[in-house]
């Protein structure tokens, strides 16, 4: 199983109404399965600012973490995502590592 598939894998005891994990790692210098991307629409988020949302998210995937090196987050509920459909473009990689 790749690191994306048990990300994705994890993020299901969220319910997710919408998830999309995106393997980013092409766009930085630090390896493969290292940069990942994802979009989370949950029921679970509502009455929660994006700090306890993520830290939600942090939580769920628990010691998975500590195996990859970055994770975007964009957390919504499902009103907010029908309002918006789409997450924001990750930004290019501006460097910092040594490999």
């Amino acid at each position: 199983m790749t690191m994306q598939q048990k990300i994705e894998h994890s993020l299901q005891a969220l319910a997710p109404t919408h998830l999309q994990v995106l393997d980013e790692s092409h766009m930085h210098s630090r390896g493969q399965q290292t940069h990942y991307k994802a979009v989370l629409v949950s029921e679970q988020f509502e009455g929660l600012n994006s700090v306890k949302r993520h830290q939600k998210v942090y939580a769920t995937l628990g010691e998975l973490m500590s195996e990859f090196h970055a994770l975007a987050l964009h957390t919504y509920t499902p009103q907010e995502w029908q309002k918006i459909g789409v997450a924001p473009a990750s930004p290019t990689c501006a460097g910092g590592s040594k490999h």
